[in-house]
């Protein structure tokens, strides 16, 4: 959480940068940066740049996405001015908001996404982290959910995502304390991913990697994933022959299989189609 004495009408100073880039094979994978000094919260105009920029990846989906923040911390969490005034209609609309223009977008995007954590990442940042596929941070980065200092909980599915990936008891702790946690602790409870000094490199490496990949499998993946958190194992088992059938009649299934009966494994090249 933070006091942006700019307010949440300085659209001018909110930036969230969207840019294309390309892998040495030649796989597109996009890159968005939050770059709203000096602490990244997230006023009205960044979380509408957000919702521009993940629109944009929909209507013409990349085969990566990494999302991470310029400056010394990722994000000191929610421009407070946000919360000022709502009433209980219009706090649920918020949400309601952000979850269907923000999270489950992020969610449903056909392409794997990395989230890049350099330093402190708290309230929204977090929860956007929680939404992506993978979470590579540094090791001096440290991550909160403190929405209990203003008498608020995570509402952008910070506490079920994080009970997913952690246990239901450690997201209580975390959601309840508003304590601050490393980035080795949430390493060792299944949050984070992978912990690297050059974070940045590691984030964009790890990008580029899953780019090059194989990019309808891992939609495919992502949808399974989907199923499993839905419905349990017995839905995402019911649902797994059609979206791995699928896969069939993809032309990176069809060639890797050749190059593997040719060339032996790790030989292939995926185009994503």
């Amino acid at each position: 959480m933070g006091d942006d004495s700019r307010g949440i009408d300085g659209e001018e100073n909110a930036v969230v940068h969207l840019t294309s880039e390309f892998t040495v094979a030649g796989a597109r994978f996009a890159v968005i940066t939050i770059d709203n000094p000096p602490l990244n919260l997230f006023s009205r105009p960044v979380f509408a740049q957000m919702i521009e920029h993940l629109e944009a990846l929909r209507s013409d989906p990349p085969r990566a996405v990494l999302i991470e923040a310029a400056g010394k911390v990722v994000s000191g969490g929610v421009d407070v001015q946000v919360f000022e005034g709502l009433d209980p209609a219009a706090g649920s609309e918020l949400w309601e908001e952000l979850f269907g223009r923000i999270i489950h977008p992020i969610e449903e995007l056909p392409c794997p996404v990395v989230f890049a954590a350099h330093g402190l990442t708290l309230t929204a940042a977090f929860e956007i982290a929680l939404a992506c596929d993978l979470i590579v941070a540094s090791p001096s980065a440290k991550f909160g959910l403190v929405e209990t200092v203003v008498g608020l909980t995570p509402s952008m599915g910070g506490p079920q995502r994080l009970a997913e990936r952690a246990g239901s008891g450690r997201a209580r702790e975390l959601v309840m304390t508003a304590d601050l946690y490393p980035a080795d602790t949430l390493l060792g409870w299944g949050v984070v991913n992978k912990l690297d000094d050059d974070v940045a490199a590691a984030a964009r490496a790890l990008t580029e990697k899953l780019a090059d990949g194989p990019t309808r499998a891992h939609r495919a993946t992502k949808r399974i994933v989907a199923a499993w958190r839905s419905g349990g194992v017995q839905h995402a088992d019911a649902l797994t022959p059609d979206i791995s059938g699928e896969l069939f009649e993809t032309e990176d299934l069809k060639a890797a299989v050749q190059s593997f009966l040719t060339q032996g494994p790790g030989n292939a090249s995926f185009t994503g189609r």
